[in-house]
């Protein structure tokens, strides 16, 4: 029997992909520079939906869902081992995001309207997003597992969307930085899922992955 795994990552990335997109296409008024020839500096807003606080909360949030659901389901049901899934892909995803930023620091558009200065040193950290990936990488792993039990799980790409335009809007990040960020979070969380055992299940000790509802 086929693997259906690799058609439901394409979906995925497909799918999430077409969101960010039109989301970019409506933030690029004109050509500009970058990798992708998007990338350009957006009228700042920082209001509404788009406040940075709102920001700070949807990756917090993710942070908490994603820990105290694998701590309190444990590994040994398809729901808390989709949860180790997602924190493995969380962590796989934090330290990929640090590294590149280091590797490439990439100047953010609060800082200078060129979106081609790359190189630049410490404190530049553009490319690429810390928080998209964060995002993406949390709901991947659900995305694959339920998507085609439950097609209202495909709602969960509305989260790295938002905090994509959100990003750009608040001149945190290029066009071009949101949109790698979506397709590498994608790609991690689909190697996490992919695995039959979890990593941090295989480093941590027994009692803590045994789920806390089994203390109750």
């Amino acid at each position: 029997m086929n693997d259906p795994r690799p058609v439901r990552f394409s979906r995925s990335l497909a799918r999430g992909a077409i969101g960010l997109a039109a989301a970019a296409s409506c933030l690029c008024a004109w050509a500009g520079g970058g990798p992708f020839g998007i990338d350009h500096r957006v009228s700042e807003d920082n209001s509404g939906i788009w406040k940075r606080r709102n920001q700070v909360l949807l990756q917090d949030a993710t942070a908490l869902v994603v820990i105290a659901g694998a701590l309190w389901e444990g590994d040994d049901s398809r729901l808390g081992h989709t949860f180790w899934q997602s924190f493995d892909s969380v962590a796989l995803g934090t330290v990929t995001a640090q590294g590149m930023k280091y590797a490439f620091s990439r100047v953010r558009p609060a800082d200078t309207g060129n979106p081609n200065q790359w190189f630049k040193g410490h404190g530049n950290k553009s490319f690429p997003s810390g928080e998209v990936m964060e995002i993406t990488t949390a709901i991947t792993p659900f995305v694959l597992e339920y998507g085609a039990d439950h097609p209202q799980v495909w709602a969960l790409e509305l989260l790295p969307i938002y905090d994509a335009i959100s990003r750009v809007k608040v001149r945190a990040h290029w066009q071009s930085d949101v949109l790698a960020s979506y397709a590498i979070g994608t790609a991690i969380g689909w190697y996490a899922h992919s695995r039959k055992s979890s990593l941090s299940v295989g480093l941590l000790p027994r009692g803590v992955t045994v789920g806390w509802k089994e203390n109750f």
